[in-house]
Parts: structure tokens; sequence; C-alpha cells
């Protein structure tokens, strides 16, 4: 059986809440509207606006503002101007943000469902991602965390996930006493753990001084966060692994939600399907172009692991999996395995 967290926040989220309620109120309010005036949706993220979720982010506001002027405006508050990802959780929660696009690592906190999204090796590519979140055991998923005041429209991709550090990581024993920056999450502790480094939980805005300061010896991101945010200039080699999935939940507060006019949520509704069918194309193209112009700038070497390599690096992580099986749920592991198989037919 799935064994998904009781508790509604974390330990210090009230803090955070908090703390995205000045702001909120610093800049204006906490989103209602007038009666008369049009209904505001407040949208901040953490990465710069030329990543896959910027790019995302200000499409949907562009399309949102022309379909709906005058009845609907979106802010949209990119590279953590607003909040950090844990606090925009609990202000949605708190009817403080309207939407956000949170890292699916990050609800960790929440369900333990999603903690499948963060097995290492388990997706080789986007498009596996996306046959097992269409599935009908992925796109439930939508709708896991509504008791706790989240709901879910859509998965927007980011890419791959590769491997930064101080050497060629040609070999999990590569990554043995290195410091590497995780995201809150579980599996992604364990992982690390599994081939002998040393996590360090901390928020993407903080990553490239650690990094440039040595507090951190290594990271794991895609390769337009990893251009975009420069952790390639702090980073002598860039192995490319693929390990992992990184991607986002496009999620609103119910309550907010169904409280809109039909029309209008019908609208909004079409326009997020719309927009993250075009994110998810172009997720790829973004983090080729990351790549190429990592390479292009001769400042980091990346590295191609040969197949040899990539097994030894798939069999080492792979006790990962039997580790999470019990609370992420064996037919969800299952569903994402099907999802692969039928990839390769």
């Amino acid at each position: 059986m799935n064994s998904d967290k009781h508790t509604r926040f974390s330990p210090g989220c009230l803090h955070g809440a908090v703390i995205a309620f000045c702001i909120a109120l610093v800049i204006g309010g906490c989103g209602k509207q007038a009666d008369d005036g049009p209904i505001l949706i407040k949208f901040p993220h953490v990465t710069a606006p030329a990543t896959p979720k910027g790019q995302a982010a200000e499409r949907f506001k562009e399309i949102v503002e022309a379909r709906l002027a005058g009845r609907v405006v979106v802010e949209v508050y990119p590279s953590g101007q607003l909040m950090s990802d844990d606090d925009s959780l609990d202000a949605l929660v708190f009817g403080e943000v309207q939407m956000i696009a949170v890292s699916l690592s990050k609800l960790d906190r929440l369900t333990h469902r999603f903690q499948i999204f963060d097995l290492p090796f388990l997706f080789p590519d986007l498009a596996t991602v996306e046959r097992f979140q269409a599935s009908p055991e992925g796109s439930v998923l939508l709708d896991a965390m509504v008791d706790k005041g989240i709901l879910g429209l859509a998965f927007w991709h980011n890419g791959m996930k590769q491997f930064g550090g101080p050497v060629p990581m040609r070999s999990p024993m590569a990554a043995e006493g290195l410091k590497f920056r995780i995201m809150e999450s579980d599996v992604l502790q364990a992982q690390v753990l599994q081939i002998g480094g040393n996590p360090q939980k901390m928020a993407f805005g903080e990553v490239y001084q650690a990094l440039q300061t040595g507090a951190v010896d290594a990271q794991e991101n895609t390769w337009s966060n990893m251009y975009s945010s420069k952790f390639y200039e702090v980073q002598d080699y860039l192995t490319e692994t693929n390990h992992g999935y990184l991607g986002y939940l496009v999620a609103v507060n119910p309550d907010f939600w169904n409280s809109l006019p039909d029309d209008i949520r019908g609208e909004l509704d079409d326009i997020v399907k719309e927009v993250a069918a075009w994110a998810n194309e172009q997720s790829l193209i973004i983090d080729m172009e990351g790549r190429a112009k990592i390479i292009e700038s001769g400042v980091s070497e990346v590295v191609t692991l040969t197949p040899d390599e990539l097994t030894d690096w798939q069999d080492a992580m792979r006790p990962v999996w039997q580790k999470f099986e019990g609370n992420i749920g064996a037919e969800l592991i299952a569903a994402a395995l099907a999802a692969r198989q039928s990839g390769a037919n």
C-alpha cells in the first residue's frame, strides 16, 4: 500500500507562508480582486526566464491576457524574485498566489507517490516520461493532493539531469566523498548516499555560490538550468548520465479554481493544456541548446559515457528503487516500466 505523509506541512512551512504573506502584502495584496476588476493570477517560479519553465510561464501569460483581455491578468515572478519553491507551495494553499509550477521533487513532503519521478534511471528520456504521465496511473497524480489544497493541471518538462563535479564521473566510484547539492527529496538523498556521496539539501538560488565557494562539490541538473544559471562556470566536468528527470507540476488552489466563472475556468484549462504541449516540445530544444552553448564556451568539459559505463551507473543505482517501492507503490512503478517498454517496441 502507498503510505503518504499525514502532516499537511513540513516543519517551518507556516513560517515560510507568513513570509510569503508579507511579501504579497508589500506588492499589493493577496490576490483578491474587486468584484468589477480583473482576476489576478500571481505565478512565481525560481528559474530564469530563458529556461523551459520560464518560457512556458511567459507564454501562458501572453495567451491568457490575449484571450481573456480585461478579465484575467497574470503576473509572472521568475528567478525566485517573489519566493522559493518551498514557500510557493504554502502560499498556494493559503491563497497568497494562484498558480505555481513547482519541481516534482518538492512534492516529496506531501505525497510519496511523486517520488516515482526521482527514481534514478527509471525514465530513459522525455518521451517515456510523457507516456507515463498520460497513462491512467500517471494522470491520476494530478489529483493526488487536492485534499491538501493543491490541484494539478498539467506537467511541464525541463529535461533529463546530468551530474556536474570536480572530476569526470565515469563510474559511481568517482562520486565517493563528494558533497552533492540536491533538492528537498528523500529519493535524491538516497541516490547520493547510494554512490557514496554526501547529500546537501539546498535551494536552487543558493547553488552557484555554494559551488563557487566549495560549500558543495557537485550537483545534478539539466543542461538548460546549468547554462542559464551558469553552474558550468564553477564545475570542471559535466557528465552526461541522463540519470533522472526534472519536471514541474503546474498547480492551482482548488478553492480558487472552482470559484472562477465556468467560462473563464474552461478557457484557462484549455490554455494550460495548449501551453503544456508547446512547452514540452520546446524543452528538449532548449536543453540541447544549453548543452551546445556549454560545450562552445570551453569552460567545462562534457563527459560522455560508454554503454558499459552507463550500465555500471544503472546497476549501482537500482537498489534505490527497492528502497522506495513500498512508499510509491509497485503498480505505479510497473506503469512507468510499461511506458518504457512501449517505447522500445
